[in-house]
């Protein structure tokens, strides 16, 4: 079993991958300063974070942990945020993708 640490590492490192999208976005492409700046630091500082729990983490799961709190919180802004639309199909998908981690995370392989 992996440290709780380690996990805690993986998740926050997992939450900033959809905040350096948002803030990536809402810099125009890169045409406002304060969100260009803020972009370029999530960017480093999320696969930081994932580097981290990689210590103790095999890396195929600490992948596929962070990419799949990245992906599903990305899609969940989006709808809150964005007003994208919420389909049937798309949140069966990331249920799978949720479902998915949580075995990861808890062992499940």
């Amino acid at each position: 079993m992996f440290s709780m640490v380690a996990y805690a590492w993986l998740i926050v490192g997992g939450i900033l991958e959809p905040t350096w999208v948002l803030a990536m976005k809402k810099s125009r492409n890169f045409r406002d300063p304060f969100w260009a700046v803020a972009a370029v630091v999530l960017i480093i500082a999320s696969p930081f974070c994932l580097s981290i729990a990689m210590k103790e983490v095999p890396v195929g799961t600490a992948y596929a942990i962070w990419t799949g709190i990245g992906a599903v919180g990305t899609v969940i802004l989006g709808l809150l945020l964005y007003d994208e639309s919420v389909e049937r199909r798309r949140l069966l998908f990331i249920t799978l993708i949720i479902v998915g981690a949580v075995g990861l995370a808890t062992g499940g392989v």
